[in-house]
């Protein structure tokens, strides 16, 4: 269900190589969340370095939407990037596994696809 890969890199660095990988990928990033910020101004301590990536890549999403509009309720993808042991580490859920939960075969290839478009990204923002 996740997909998790550990880079050498530090938050701040895979955030920016995500910001160039994604684009290459025909994906768009939406929004960046900040986790550590967003908890500070609500008041609440959080010390750890976490960033959600909201990505999407329009023509895919438009083919599922159409096929099943209550799947809006899991888009758009997403790729975190957070600081665990040590490690920083990029995760995401698969779609396939998602997608899955609608009961929605003919959408298959299309979340396969999405997801190894997803793989790639994190591999390329991950490499040294």
């Amino acid at each position: 269900m996740l997909i998790q890969l550990n880079t050498d890199k530090s938050v701040k660095e895979t955030a920016a190589a995500l910001q160039i990988a994604v684009p290459a990928h025909k994906f768009g990033v939406m929004q960046v969340h900040d986790l550590k910020e967003t908890m500070w101004k609500k008041g609440v301590v959080f010390d750890h370095e976490c960033l959600i990536f909201e990505v999407c890549q329009p023509e895919q999403a438009k083919k599922v939407l159409d096929e099943n509009l209550s799947i809006s309720t899991a888009l758009p993808c997403r790729i975190s990037v957070y600081e665990e042991g040590g490690k920083t580490v990029l995760a995401t859920l698969k779609p396939t596994t998602l997608l899955g939960m609608f009961n929605t075969p003919q959408l298959n290839d299309a979340a396969q696809e999405v997801e190894d478009t997803l793989v790639k990204i994190m591999t390329e923002a991950a490499a040294a």
